[in-house]
């Protein structure tokens, strides 16, 4: 029994064409969906999952974080209601276990192959796209319901090959997949986002406006990206702070 953990990035995307030409056939794709993706990540994830499809590989079952009354609960609605940043600016990372983690497991605990399989007393093989050179990140280990396997790190494709094999299949790159107001967004990127989602900033802003803060300053940790923003769109030289890009790691079946 073979699950993979999409993260609708580059890793896990080549991770899953790789899979389909060495004739390895998943039983599951799951992707857990915060609900805070920009519009473009949804979109590949659409076009990918038809791509898979085609190519007589299973599609990609979108999963989410349910709240106690049975409805879905996104990470930008947590954030505000309990007026706090994603738990990254905190430098937590449980957001991604709450959103990312969880709901995968959920619907596993619920799908039948899954299900028999355990019954068996056997474990469910989970495929977790990092990349050869992120040996760091794989280090989750089994537990009674789950092996974890890293197929990049085994088959030592790097980000570099990851982007030759999507090339290679015919597809376009599938860009940065994090939420739009991710605390381990690089600057460029929040310029990006403020340029080509103006909306999904005004968003961001918001979240970090209605944070109750004592030990930050902003989705930037030691900044605001409200301070950010007016920083630039002024041109003033007073934003000096030492920003220090970090990775999300974002649980993508994590």
């Amino acid at each position: 029994m073979l699950v993979v953990s999409y993260g609708g990035g580059t890793d896990s995307t080549a991770e899953l064409i790789e899979m389909q030409k060495r004739n390895i056939k998943p039983d599951l794709i799951l992707f857990a969906d915060t609900g805070g993706e920009r519009p473009e990540t949804y979109q590949y994830i659409q076009m990918f999952s038809n791509w898979l499809k085609e190519h007589d590989m299973p599609e990609i079952t979108i999963v989410c974080k349910i709240d106690k009354d049975g409805n879905t609960m996104t990470l930008e609605q947590n954030c505000l209601e309990h007026k706090m940043l994603p738990s990254l600016a905190y430098g937590f990372k449980k957001c991604s276990l709450k959103f990312k983690r969880d709901p995968q497991d959920k619907f596993c605990n619920h799908f039948k192959p899954c299900i028999e399989t355990w019954k068996c007393g056997e474990k469910v093989t989970k495929a977790i796209g990092y990349e050869f050179g992120e040996e760091r990140r794989a280090g989750i280990k089994d537990d009674y319901k789950y092996h974890y396997w890293y197929p990049l790190i085994e088959w030592e494709i790097d980000r570099e090959r990851c982007k030759k094999i999507i090339e290679s299949a015919g597809l376009p790159q599938p860009g940065k997949s994090s939420c739009f107001f991710c605390p381990s967004m690089k600057r460029r990127e929040i310029f990006d986002l403020r340029d080509n989602h103006p909306d999904l900033l005004k968003k961001a802003l918001t979240i970090e406006d209605n944070a109750e803060l004592m030990t930050v300053k902003g989705l930037g940790r030691n900044y605001s990206w409200r301070e950010l923003i007016e920083a630039d769109e002024n041109q003033l030289k007073m934003f000096t702070c030492d920003v220090v890009d970090q990775d999300c790691g974002c649980y993508d079946g994590l």
